[in-house]
């Protein structure tokens, strides 16, 4: 029990903390926990879809591939397939986090892992064509290109801050996940 209760103390505090609003202020109570819900509800319609692919992936692709297309050697090939697997993404963010494990597990470097959650979050392609089409096509390309140079950046200095220990712990995290 007390393991339950550590893993979920957030999502523990957070419920008590939106039951307490409730009685605090109503309106505001009954809107945070309305929100909470349709978040709740969003989330368990994209998860068995995510679940499926990962799986998929998982047997699908062996390491010798995964290692060969976004491994340690794998240069600017590793990154360009990284950044369009996350440009092609569909889904919210916390969908890429399980997929950029299985990527680990199988051997992806850890630079192309970091392209790929980086791609996911900021260069998504229907968010792009609804910027072009809103915001205009030279804003849309501005954006584009300083976000290309922003991941790239972060992708490099976060690989090369990670010791090969932390790397080594990261992986053995997520296969404890399992």
């Amino acid at each position: 029990m007390m393991k339950f209760l550590k893993r979920y103390k957030a999502f523990i505090g957070l419920f008590i903390i939106n039951i307490g609003l409730l009685f605090i202020e109503p309106v505001i109570g009954k809107k945070s926990l309305e929100i909470t819900w349709n978040s709740v509800l969003e989330m368990m319609s994209i998860l068995p879809a995510i679940f499926i692919l990962l799986g998929l992936l998982d047997v699908w692709v062996d390491r010798a591939t995964m290692m060969k297309y976004t491994g340690k050697d794998s240069g600017l090939k590793g990154a360009l397939i990284s950044f369009v697997l996350g440009s092609a993404a569909a889904g919210p963010l916390y969908a890429a986090f399980p997929i950029a494990t299985i990527m680990m597990k199988k051997g992806s470097s850890m630079f192309n892992i970091f392209i790929f959650i980086g791609a996911w979050s900021t260069t998504k392609i229907p968010m792009l064509t609804f910027e072009a089409v809103n915001l205009g096509v030279q804003y849309t390309l501005l954006r584009l290109a300083l976000s290309i140079v922003g991941i790239l950046s972060i992708a490099t200095i976060l690989s090369r801050a990670l010791t090969k220990e932390d790397q080594e712990e990261m992986i053995q995290l997520g296969e404890k996940k399992d």
